[in-house]
Order: structure tokens, then sequence, then C-alpha cells
């Protein structure tokens, strides 16, 4: 798979890590930045990543912040975004196969590097259940505004 990175300051050091993370498990990555702990603005980072998946330049995304909060806000701002925040092998379980979701946000001052990686790989592997939740997709998608 083709997955894009983006993150702030605050998410730089477990964005490397999964940079790392998802090449070792042989996926292509695009890493929309930043790429340092000095300080900027999350928008300027998330927002390239998200576009990758709408576009369809990228399978997936994965962003990151210090929360997780504002990201996943900025990525679900982007028209063919379902980006969903991330906190425990559950929520990345049941964003994929209830929700389809195609970004996830991981907040690197809640969770442990070990959690945030289990989080990934579990966001990866999950299909989408489809079925039932065909209908409520196309209710969130169909409520975009841009």
């Amino acid at each position: 798979m083709k997955i894009s990175l983006g993150s702030d300051h605050a998410g730089f050091t477990y964005k490397e890590k999964i940079k790392e993370f998802l090449k070792h498990l042989g996926h292509e990555v695009i890493d929309c930045g930043t790429h340092s702990l000095e300080p900027v603005d999350y928008p300027d980072y998330i927002r390239p990543a998200a576009v990758l998946v709408a576009e369809g330049k990228a399978d997936r995304g994965i962003v990151l912040g210090g929360s997780g909060n504002g990201e996943a806000m900025v990525a679900n701002k982007v028209r063919g975004v379902r980006c969903a925040y991330c906190f425990n092998e559950e929520s990345a379980r049941l964003g994929r196969a209830h929700n389809d979701a195609n970004v996830i946000s991981l907040g690197e001052r809640l969770i442990s590097e070990e959690m945030a990686l289990k989080i990934v790989r579990i966001f990866l592997e999950t299909p989408f259940e489809g079925g039932r939740h065909i209908p409520r997709i196309r209710k969130i998608m169909a409520g975009e505004l841009l």
C-alpha cells in the first residue's frame, strides 16, 4: 500500500517511527512533514497528507499531533476523507470495519509508541465489513458541503 504521513512537531517522533515500521512491512510512504521538532502549524502538514488520500495518490493516511484531535479535524475537512481518531486497538478496528476510515489520527502525548504501532497495523490489516455500514458511509459522504 501507499501510505501518506503528516504530523506537526508534537507528532514528529512517532511519525518517524511509524514511517520506518511501514517501510519494514513493505509499504511505500509519502512523508508530508514536518521534518523536525521545530514548532509548526499542523494544518500545513495534515491537509496535504489527507489530500493525497482523497485524490487516490495514497491508499491510506496517518496523521499525528500531540493529542490527535486537531489533526483529525483538519483531515476530515478534506472531501472524501474519513479520518478516525484512534487511541486503542478497538478504536482502530472499528474505524476500519464499520466506518471505512481511510485516514487515522494519533496523539503522541496520549498513547505509547507500542500502542501507536499496534493501531497502525490494525488500521492497515482490517477490512471494511460493508453490509449495513454502506448506507451509513454514504450518508456521511453525502453530508460533505465542499
